[in-house]
C-alpha cells in the first residue's frame, strides 16, 4: 500500500498555516475594536485574508476535480 506524501509531516508543518490565518484574524478583530479609519483599514485588510486563502483553496479544489473527471472519463 501506497504511504501518503503527508506522512511524515511533523505538528509545526501541519498547523503553520491555520494558525498563522488564526493569528491574522484575531489582528482583524481587535484592530476593528480598537479605532477608526487606520484602524478599519487594517480590520478590513486582515479579515480580507482568510477569505481569499478560502476562495483561493476552494477554486484549486474545483480545477483539481474537473481535471480528474477528465482523466477517468
Amino acid at each position: 500500500m501506497k504511504r501518503s506524501p503527508f506522512a511524515n509531516r511533523g505538528p509545526w508543518q501541519v498547523f503553520a498555516i491555520p494558525l498563522a490565518l488564526g493569528v491574522i484574524s484575531t489582528i482583524g478583530l481587535l484592530s476593528a475594536l480598537l479605532g477608526d479609519d487606520v484602524w478599519d483599514a487594517l480590520s478590513w485588510l486582515t479579515l480580507g485574508v482568510p477569505c481569499l486563502v478560502i476562495a483561493w483553496y476552494w477554486f484549486a479544489a474545483g480545477r483539481l476535480k474537473r481535471t480528474r473527471g477528465k482523466d477517468t472519463a
